[in-house]
């Protein structure tokens, strides 16, 4: 596969994957960019999948679509820092998007696991 080819793959699937993921993260407690991104690059398997300045943006859509909040609160090590907390709107999304991906990863689970065909 070149290389232009896997780079656009993983620049689509990672597009479509990372509100869901801030919106899993920011469910239980409130967090700031940083926090999350480290989250994100200790439990990924390997390299941060997508680039800390692109979650600024992602969170920033999801703030203007109302799934989430953000509030600043002043930070020991620097200036104020940036938290973003799920709203119930948001909650509810997340319900839906998280069943959409269970749909869409059993199918793909299927197919390139060998598994259609089969009556399953």
């Amino acid at each position: 596969m070149r290389a232009s080819t896997k780079r656009k793959f993983q620049r689509e699937l990672h597009a479509g994957l990372t509100s869901l993921l801030l919106l899993g993260f920011v469910r239980e407690e409130p967090r700031y960019v940083y926090e999350i991104a480290k989250y994100l690059e200790s439990h990924g398997r390997g390299p941060l999948p997508m680039k800390l300045g692109a979650l600024y943006p992602a969170l920033d859509s999801l703030e203007r679509q109302g799934l989430v909040t953000s509030f600043r609160k002043p930070s020991d090590s620097g200036p104020p820092r940036r938290y973003f907390r799920i709203s119930k709107k948001g909650l509810g999304a997340l319900g839906e998007w998280s069943q959409a991906w269970v749909r869409m990863r059993d199918l793909v689970d299927d197919i390139i696991g060998g598994d259609h065909g089969r009556g399953s």
